[in-house]
């Protein structure tokens, strides 16, 4: 079996934005997202604008995405005025309705870190196996185990 070389030139980033269905409709989808959102998060009061999100737009309608279900109602009561502040985006005279969606964010929560300390008697103990081996890497690790036993129990 032999591998060919596949001569294709390269396309030019022009006609890579002008494809339809290409990178071009993606950009200008994404910058109507973003003027979406920062319009609409301009209009919102301050203890909502943070947990609203602009998540698509299609076919007229536009999803917005939250994180509580409380906001989401809110949301709810509040569509009509949406829908107003929208109409007057260029690029969203089309909105028809909205498309809410409740996606909770959970932080990531660090595990806790367990701390293991050695009492003296336990250093002493490996003290006493490290000194009955010939010098090898065994000998070297549990004198080095030993070593920091005794350094964090000097510290406690």
């Amino acid at each position: 079996m032999s591998i060919k070389a596949k001569r294709f030139r390269a396309q030019s980033v022009s006609h890579l934005l002008d494809q339809p269905g290409g990178l071009g409709d993606v950009m200008r989808m994404a910058t109507l997202i973003e003027r979406a959102q920062r319009h609409l998060r301009r209009h919102l009061p301050a203890e909502i604008a943070e947990h609203v999100y602009v998540g698509g737009y299609r076919n007229g309608v536009l999803t917005l995405i939250t994180d509580r279900a409380a906001w989401l109602t809110w949301l709810r009561y509040e569509q009509p005025r949406l829908l107003e502040l929208l109409h007057q985006l260029p690029g969203f005279e089309a909105v028809m309705k909205f498309s809410l969606k409740v996606r909770p964010i959970r932080p990531l929560k660090a595990k806790p870190r367990q701390t293991r300390r050695m009492t003296p008697a336990g250093a002493e103990a490996l003290s006493h196996c490290a000194e009955g081996l010939d010098d090898s890497p065994l000998k070297r690790a549990l004198t080095r185990l030993a070593s920091h036993a005794r350094t964090d129990n000097r510290d406690s």
